[in-house]
């Protein structure tokens, strides 16, 4: 009797293992793959033209770019930050209520930029090149500013932009 237990038990063991062997191998073998689920993917914001900057030089105008405008402080305080392109001869302007020493800085922007630091005349005071992305340090405009112009970096140095020139919009 012990005998004939000992052979039912081993069946019975073979037929759990043959049943999780076939298990594995039919999820395996699944023709039909579930749909793939991935994050979400953060949209870059899209450049919306609201306007135009022309840079002069003597009083002609020799450079054109579409901006969107910064003009209120909500708009100001998150600029270009979470953008991972930005299309070039495109910027954006900023325009405040009155001139004062406005830093910028670059934190949340992963690109790198020119800051272009304009009085309240429209003359360019001062340029900070290539700056560094995600930096929290103050870029100073050495003067008053009432508005601002941030471009991708190079953008002065390949339109021979200076201080001294002129800005419309």
């Amino acid at each position: 009797m012990k005998k004939r237990q000992s052979v039912f038990a081993f069946i019975l063991l073979g037929v759990f293992l043959l049943g999780g062997v076939a298990y594995f191998i039919a999820s395996f073998s699944d023709k039909s793959k579930p749909a793939e689920i991935s994050a979400p993917a953060v949209p870059t914001p899209v450049f919306n033209k609201e306007g135009e900057v022309t840079f002069l030089k003597n009083g002609k105008p020799f450079k054109k770019i579409e901006v969107e405008i910064a003009e209120n402080e909500a708009e100001r305080n998150k600029g270009l930050m979470f953008r991972s392109y930005l299309p070039d001869s495109v910027g954006m302007l900023f325009i405040f209520e009155q001139p004062d020493e406005h830093s910028f800085w670059m934190k949340n922007t992963s690109i790198p930029l020119d800051i272009i630091y304009v009085g309240p005349d429209k003359k360019i005071i001062s340029i900070a090149e290539n700056t560094q992305p995600y930096s929290e340090e103050a870029i100073p405009p050495y003067g008053l500013v009432q508005y601002v112009v941030e471009v991708n970096a190079g953008f002065t140095k390949q339109n021979n932009i200076q201080s001294g020139d002129v800005i419309s919009f």
